[in-house]
């Protein structure tokens, strides 16, 4: 019941925070909108870069880490596409969007904030790791995979793809933030000391911040039906995800404390609002990729804790 009390309740106590400051009118959904726009332009790549940049790389990229948590991630999506298209006969790029919803978790927002809190920050060095692939892997991914099955032979070359893609990943300001970090830390870390001051300024609101917005964005969305495959994403976002991971995190790769609790906390997270944006994108899988970031975001509150129980 402690870690229910101590690292998960406070979590989304702040998201029910900016649910109800939206839902009361005390806040208008322009600041809202202003909130996940600073959170997301600048805080947030403020903290990335600032991690990256002073991570440990030759020990924070555990093969077995990543590939613990990318596999249950692609799990996840290959059971919803699949799922999506034989069991709830949803055109294929619907079964695309849908299944972004089962790849994409909340890794940033929600996971390092209960792994932070749980275990501390030093706990976050594999969460970091996790992190400086998860945007631009599984965006490339995702846009790819929708960009044929929207065209299916009658769409982009592959030259002219491949640039629209990383278009799509190079103007995402967390990725800028990921790759400047990089270019930090393989120089050796050259910046001075009041450069540092003034980043860790803004990236100490990175997280508060972000998961307020959060709470006010979840305003906008509505449990309308599509109920299926709503429990569905749910089910392999907080199940078949952390379980897949957590299985090869143990039985398969050895992954020492740290690292498993890195990579199964983040896996156990609930898709992120990028779920729905990627929907929105491409005009397709909105209602159900909305409901399900509503949904599974409010059931986590209690797999979060079943996962931190299982954990050494």
């Amino acid at each position: 019941m402690s870690a229910l009390l101590d690292v998960i309740l406070p979590v989304f106590l702040v998201i029910g925070f900016g649910y109800a400051a939206v839902r009361a009118n005390l806040l208008a959904e322009a600041a809202v909108d202003g909130l996940m726009r600073f959170a997301q332009n600048f805080a947030v790549p403020c903290l990335l870069f600032r991690s990256i940049a002073q991570l440990d790389l030759s020990a924070a990229y555990d093969p077995g880490l990543m590939v613990s948590f990318y596999a249950g991630a692609f799990a996840g999506f290959f059971a919803c596409f699949l799922g999506a298209m034989l069991i709830f006969d949803r055109a294929m790029p619907d079964a695309v969007a849908i299944g972004f919803a089962g790849l994409f978790s909340n890794s940033l927002l929600l996971g390092l904030a209960i792994t932070e809190r749980a275990y501390g920050t030093e706990a976050l060095q594999g969460n970091y790791a996790i992190i400086s692939l998860h945007a631009p892997m599984l965006y490339g991914f995702g846009i790819a995979l929708m960009e044929w099955a929207r065209s299916r032979g009658h769409g982009l070359s592959g030259p002219a793809l491949l640039r629209q893609i990383g278009r799509a990943i190079l103007s995402q300001s967390l990725v800028i933030g990921i790759l400047l970090g990089f270019a930090v830390n393989l120089a050796g870390n050259p910046l001075p000391g009041f450069f540092w001051s003034g980043i860790d300024m803004v990236a100490r609101a990175a997280i508060p911040v972000a998961l307020f917005g959060l709470g006010g964005v979840l305003v906008r969305y509505r449990i309308e039906g599509d109920i299926g495959p709503v429990l569905m994403v749910t089910a392999a976002s907080l199940l078949l995800h952390p379980g897949v991971t957590w299985l090869l995190g143990t039985q398969v790769f050895g992954l020492d404390t740290p690292a498993l609790r890195s990579a199964v906390v983040t896996a156990a997270m609930a898709p992120g609002v990028n779920a729905y944006m990627f929907a929105h994108l491409y005009g397709v899988g909105k209602r159900v990729n909305a409901s399900s970031v509503l949904v599974a975001t409010a059931v986590s509150l209690g797999t979060a804790w079943g996962w931190l129980h299982l954990l050494p």
